[in-house]
């Protein structure tokens, strides 16, 4: 009877321990989350980051006709690439 006893009383100390541990990890996480202010944040523009974008491919859309003869049409930002990418559509359906 006195080991019944003993078990027992030494899972109530579990779970008080649990709940205190809960409770304090609620209070912690709870006060961490009011001590900020909104006026501690700042969101700033920064320009060079803005001006930073990857260069947009050319874009090329192919067309067979019913004759078999391709044609294409180009589009892009880059106009040096765009006259890259129309040679190199020439070499390779050998029109040059």
């Amino acid at each position: 009877m006195h080991n019944t006893e003993c078990g027992i009383q030494s899972q109530k100390r579990g779970i008080g321990t649990t709940v205190a541990l809960a409770v304090t990890v609620i209070l912690l996480v709870t006060g961490i989350g009011f001590t900020a202010e909104k006026g501690d944040f700042q969101f700033k523009k920064q320009p060079e980051i803005q001006q930073v974008r990857p260069p947009k491919p050319v874009r090329v859309k192919l067309h067979r006709t019913a004759k078999g003869e391709y044609t294409w049409e180009l589009a892009g930002d880059n106009a040096d690439e765009i006259v890259q990418a129309d040679r190199k559509l020439r070499k390779l359906l050998k029109l040059e």
